[in-house]
């Protein structure tokens, strides 16, 4: 007796469809699993046994073989159960092999026969779709994450023993349709919307606004030009002085996510079992800001079975890293790939695995180990220069080279602190930002370039075009300071933004020059 049904496993953050075959012969009462099991699979086998047992079902006594292909591919995970089960049941003749017919089966079995959830059930879904199943078999608590994904049928069980009630509805119909209406009185969430869900970011808080933060025009000027061009931001300066606020309202004035990039991050998010009951695509951008003790495994991901990290939970969002030299510097070395190539390849002996990252780094450090150097008042700086020396060689150069914008965020004395003449809220900067990423949109509507930042050798040359004092004026600061390409790169790119902001198409003096005020720690050396 032979038995086929679907499942499917995750690499990464994309599902890969999995036949399961299950063979029952004549022969000694033992179960072999096959196909590149891991341990969490090769423990199914008890679970299903006791599952079909007090469902009501009898496990075969004869020889059981089951098989995952394709046979090379490693499946990891708990969600082969209901797969292995249907398998078995269907084999055993227990139900028809009709109710397998363009189905995908996605579950954990307790061992009373309920259906518990599984994590990845969004690039599952997906996987389904672009596979060309018509409907999904899942649990009821991942229905509402399944049913993002439009075109395909999602039909939610609670237990074992609703794929009896499947058969009947299907024998109904005549012809193996899905249900009309789910089980267990489950509403199905379909015509999506798209809205918020707090579960994935706070940052988008009406309480994050940059009108509250007084004085900083510097600073909150850097941080839309950061937004505008999806530049990284490094913020400078004393403790107080503003600069984690300005770090937590950069989300509210990125643009929503669109559909497209709200499914990718919720796929993130579900891979690792973040995502939480959602019932519509989230809109606002992940905000992660990781404490400084982070492993490198937590930042960019890893672990016997690869697992996103921070930077891939900040993907399309914002990664904040507060006290950026009190990081391990090993840990901030391996942000390097990321932050220039937007993606991170996770190696291991028996596969590879890669996510994206595509962040907006935001940084926040002082200016010395005891924070007050440079500071106005009555606070005094009392580090000696090696100190300062030493505290400044955590950060590497071709790590701070990847940084765009080194901006000063100085303590402001009564004065300067009630002195805002342009009084920037978030509305305000968001209205410019739409504008200027809108003249990027048109800009790049040929290319597969999304932002300024991306903007790399010939493409760089082509949309920058500089007047010939402008060309002037960043040739002697290069040549002055000793610049690296990259920091050269770097300053042309902003200028661009800036450009950008101001609506102007040719990159002129101004524009160069506010650009260069933006990298201080070029300045310093």
């Amino acid at each position: 007796m032979y038995g086929r049904v679907f499942g499917c496993c995750i690499q990464g953050i994309h599902g890969y469809v999995v036949e399961v075959e299950v063979d029952i012969s004549n022969g000694l009462p033992q179960t072999h699993l096959v196909g590149l099991p891991d341990s969490a699979v090769r423990e199914s086998i008890d679970r299903i046994r006791a599952a079909i047992k007090n469902t009501g079902y009898r496990f075969p006594q004869e020889r059981v073989t089951i098989n995952l292909a394709p046979a090379d591919l490693r499946k990891e995970g708990s969600a082969f159960d209901l797969a292995i089960a249907a398998g078995v049941l269907i084999a055993s003749g227990v139900i028809p092999a009709e109710i397998c017919k363009q189905a995908m089966f996605i579950g954990e079995l307790s061992l009373e026969g309920t259906v518990r959830p599984v994590p990845g059930v969004l690039a599952m879904t997906a996987a389904a779709k672009q596979a060309g199943f018509k409907r999904v078999i899942l649990p009821v608590d991942n229905t509402a994450e399944a049913s993002l994904i439009s075109g395909i049928d999602v039909l939610p069980i609670r237990a074992l023993a609703d794929l009896k009630l499947l058969c009947r509805s299907s024998e109904a119909s005549g012809n193996g349709l899905p249900l009309t209406k789910p089980l267990n009185n489950v509403n199905h969430v379909n015509n999506i919307q798209i809205h918020a869900n707090p579960t994935v970011s706070d940052a988008n808080n009406p309480a994050y606004d940059y009108g509250d933060v007084l004085g900083q025009r510097h600073a909150k000027r850097a941080a839309m030009i950061a937004a505008a061009g999806r530049h990284h931001l490094l913020l400078i300066g004393p403790p107080g002085s503003g600069k984690t606020m300005i770090a937590r309202r950069m989300p509210s004035i990125l643009p929503p996510l669109s559909e497209e990039e709200a499914l990718e991050v919720m796929k993130i998010y579900s891979v690792v079992g973040k995502l939480g009951r959602v019932e519509r695509l989230i809109t606002e951008r992940p905000f992660r800001a990781p404490h400084h003790t982070i492993s490198t495994a937590g930042l960019v991901g890893g672990g016997s079975i690869p697992k996103p990290g921070e930077v891939s939970l900040a993907h399309h969002g914002v990664l904040f890293l507060d006290e950026l030299p009190e990081f391990s510097r090993a840990v901030l070395e391996v942000l390097r790939q990321p932050l220039e190539d937007g993606v991170v390849t996770i190696g291991r002996a028996r596969s590879a695995s890669t996510f994206p990252t595509r962040f907006l780094l935001v940084a926040a450090m002082n200016p010395c180990p005891c924070g007050y150097a440079g500071a106005q008042g009555q606070r005094v700086c009392t580090c000696p220069s090696h100190k300062k020396e030493q505290y400044m060689s955590r950060l590497s150069g071709p790590l701070l080279d990847r940084i765009d914008l080194h901006v000063e965020v100085p303590h402001l004395n009564y004065a300067q602190l009630r002195d805002d003449a342009e009084h920037l809220t978030s509305s305000m900067m968001r209205d410019r930002i739409a504008a200027a990423e809108a003249r990027q949109a048109h800009r790049f509507r040929h290319e597969r370039i999304s932002s300024n930042q991306q903007l790399l050798g010939a493409s760089l040359r082509k949309h920058c075009r500089m007047s010939t004092d402008a060309e002037h004026m960043l040739r002697e600061y290069y040549d002055a300071l000793g610049l690296s390409i990259r920091a050269h790169d770097r300053i042309l790119k902003i200028a661009r933004t800036i450009a950008d902001l101001e609506d102007c198409e040719l990159i002129d003096t101004p524009h160069i020059a506010e650009a260069i005020q933006y990298r201080t720690l070029d300045q310093r050396q």
